[in-house]
């Protein structure tokens, strides 16, 4: 009975040991610019430069938040995320995979403009190949405006980056409280607070004030279970958006082909519809390997293969739910190596 005693007695020692004396996580901030990073000549001025604040500003901004986390910081960048480039984003994936091989690293929050945040989330999503978390933040107002949100976004994103429960969740975004999957989000304001949806898969989760609540883990392929590498990638292969509008001609998909396109997205009309002009340069262009998604500009939706348009006889790719802007980031990574047009188009339901 004294050694039954005595071993629970230990247990007990060991679980309040767990519970209470948890080490922190470390987390490593890599800041590559944006709005975030932002400053303005005042507090209630509408324009502003972005890229202004350094990363360690940024952390010194936020109270209390070493104690959610052992921080670390490093500038990858310091643009307007308009102004991020391919070279950027892969430069940053390969600091990524190095970071999540390091048993020291728990996680990673990117700091990042919004403008084409919903891109580098959907490449990471594809090509960073770890379970661990992987969070990007923004903010919609610059650090010197008043009510910034940048602070409290970092400080959750911070926190989630740091969750264990953040796991195997592929890339997500972390603003105002919600907690977006890569394969969802969208921008959908150009000034509101709340610029984020995931309008058709819904929200991961929630963040406030450094608690997390979980709803659910992506659909689809991504980190570890995606194909995709760019270890040995150092420029990916040109890809063109073309929008769709009424009386739409056929010389701008021409004209990416001669311009040396390997692929070409269309942002189409309802369910990825063109006029007929447009439709016969797409046919043009696959018939010169040039590979053609058809998605939409509409805000919401899935297109539909051979649905109103015969993609077999045409030789066109159906982007299912992602937008134009992802559909490219898929088909940039697609295209680094051959692949049948049946090939690609599994992509596009996989991931």
């Amino acid at each position: 009975m004294h050694y039954i005693k005595k071993t629970l007695f230990i247990l007990v020692i060991l679980i309040s040991c767990q519970v209470y004396g948890q080490k922190k996580a470390n987390i490593v901030i890599l800041a590559t610019g944006g709005t975030i990073a932002g400053s303005a000549g005042s507090g209630t001025q509408a324009g502003y430069t972005s890229g202004q604040v350094t990363i360690d500003a940024m952390v010194n901004a936020v109270p209390d938040v070493t104690k959610l986390a052992n921080i670390k910081g490093e500038q990858i960048s310091n643009v307007g995320s308009q102004d991020m480039s391919f070279d950027i984003l892969l430069k940053l994936a390969k600091r990524i995979a190095e970071l999540a091989k390091q048993n020291d690293v728990d996680g990673i929050v990117i700091t990042h403009g919004t403008d084409t945040m919903e891109e580098t989330a959907y490449f990471l999503n594809l090509v960073c190949k770890t379970d661990k978390p992987i969070v990007l933040v923004g903010s919609m107002r610059p650090s010197t405006a008043v009510s910034a949100d940048g602070p409290l976004n970092l400080y959750n994103g911070i926190a989630v980056a740091a969750d264990p429960n953040a796991r195997n969740r592929g890339v997500l975004l972390v603003m105002n409280d919600w907690i977006h999957s890569a394969q969802s989000l969208t921008k959908v304001s150009t000034t509101a607070v709340q610029t984020f949806m995931s309008p058709i898969r819904g929200l991961i989760g929630t963040s406030s004030y450094g608690v997390n609540e979980y709803y659910r883990y992506p659909n689809g392929l991504y980190g570890s279970k995606s194909e995709f590498t760019v270890d040995n990638v150092n420029k990916l292969p040109r890809v063109d958006i073309v929008y769709a509008d009424l009386d739409m001609g056929g010389d701008l998909i021409d004209a990416s082909v001669e311009k040396g396109a390997k692929g070409i997205v269309i942002a189409g009309v309802g369910n990825g519809n063109m006029t007929k002009s447009a439709l016969d340069a797409c046919a043009r262009a696959s018939k010169k390997g040039v590979v053609v998604v058809r998605s939409t500009r509409v805000a919401t939706g899935n297109v539909g293969r051979n649905v109103e348009v015969n993609d077999d006889e045409l030789g066109l790719v159906a982007s299912a739910d992602l937008n134009p802007q992802k559909s490219r980031i898929l088909l940039s990574v697609a295209l680094l190596k051959p692949r049948k047009l049946n090939e690609i188009q599994k992509l596009y339901y996989e991931y």
